[in-house]
């Protein structure tokens, strides 16, 4: 069993849309554990930290503004491969090729507005978990549940 822990973000839009709970919901149905979550609108200068690896793309502008303009629910979850599990239940990041029962393929419609954000490797999980969390946030904790989830 590989246990990680991941870094999500449900975007201004899902938050707008009403889909915090839901996005929250399939997380924990499918057995993740959330360490954290803040409910928080980033600071311009966070994001541009956080999407620094996109920084003189044509798209970022608009990113930026984009994540700044409204709150996010900055999450940390932990399971058994959390990263790659995530990102499967995300969906293909432009939402017209995500896949029916993902978020993204059940919720989203543009690209610019993909209602979640997930780290891509264990390496952008710890970098992006430090910006958003320090580690007295990040709870450590046993669930009875876990016998019923993982062999």
């Amino acid at each position: 069993m590989a246990m990680e822990r991941t870094y999500l973000m449900v975007k201004p839009d899902a938050v707008q849309r009403g889909l915090m709970g839901e996005i929250v919901s399939r997380l924990e149905r499918k057995g993740l554990k959330p360490v954290a979550m803040k409910f928080t609108t980033i600071p311009r200068e966070i994001c541009e930290n956080h999407y620094g690896e996109h920084k003189g793309k044509p798209f970022y502008p608009g990113l930026i503004d984009y994540i700044t303009c409204g709150p996010v629910l900055a999450m940390v979850w932990e399971g058994d491969n959390a990263i790659s599990v995530c990102r499967q239940m995300m969906g293909k990041t432009n939402p017209q090729e995500a896949a029916p029962g993902t978020i993204r393929g059940d919720y989203a419609v543009d690209m610019g507005r993909n209602m979640i954000h997930g780290s891509d490797s264990p390496e952008s999980a710890a970098r992006e978990i430090s910006i958003f969390f320090s580690p007295e946030e990040l709870m450590d904790y046993g669930r009875s549940i876990d016998a019923w989830v993982y062999e």
